[in-house]
């Protein structure tokens, strides 16, 4: 099954966006190192990185899924582009992809 359960920010400071939506609306802030942070809202967790090296250059959608391979088959099969060969993250594995219509997303998988 896939489903958007994700979405990744560019941000100045990681710590200061996750600090921002704790305080405005009490979701929960998990803190990967000084340069990003995940942000655990209903249904959507919120990524934001810091890393200039990292960052993504407009918000970045990302799609769950069980089998990252069969993922990767039918983005490429449906006319998508991987922008960004699959690799570790802490929690699992992605691979990033363009769509036809020019705008970037990822698909992950948890770790198994």
């Amino acid at each position: 099954m896939e489903e958007v359960d994700f979405a990744e920010f560019p941000s100045t400071s990681a710590a200061a966006s996750g600090r921002f939506f704790e305080r405005a609306f009490g979701w929960t802030v998990t803190p990967y190192g000084p340069d990003y942070t995940d942000v655990r809202a209903a249904g959507l967790t919120l990524g934001f990185q810091s890393d200039p090296a990292e960052q993504p250059r407009a918000p970045l959608v990302t799609i769950r899924t069980d089998d990252l391979a069969a993922a990767r088959t039918a983005v490429e099969a449906a006319g998508g582009v991987v922008t960004k060969e699959p690799f570790a993250f802490p929690g699992g594995r992605r691979f990033h992809f363009r769509e036809p219509g020019g705008s970037e997303l990822a698909v992950w998988s948890p770790e198994a």
